[in-house]
């Protein structure tokens, strides 16, 4: 099951579980559509995989699963302190 993170890890932009702007690769490394785009050209800095919009979660639904409220961040995207393909170790 997804995990629906809930900010960009570029910006830290909140990125709520109905966001239509949630783009993230196959690792569910999250972005906002525009860092996706603008910085990081459709490709997820973290393992080079393509960024994609992340579906969203009907609400009756995300009551009996709830959508992730633990915040993921980098000081600058693609530096990570995850494991060597730079994803989070405990993800």
């Amino acid at each position: 099951m997804l995990e629906l993170r809930p900010n960009c890890e570029a910006c830290d932009r909140d990125l709520p579980p109905d966001s239509t702007e949630a783009m993230i690769c196959s690792f569910e490394c999250t972005f906002c559509a525009s860092c996706a785009i603008s910085r990081l050209a459709g490709r997820c800095p973290n393992c080079g995989g393509e960024l994609l919009r992340r579906p969203r979660r009907p609400a009756d639904s995300l009551v009996r699963h709830p959508a992730s409220t633990r915040r993921m961040g980098r000081p600058s995207a693609g530096t990570t302190g995850g494991d060597e393909a730079g994803h989070d170790a405990s993800a």
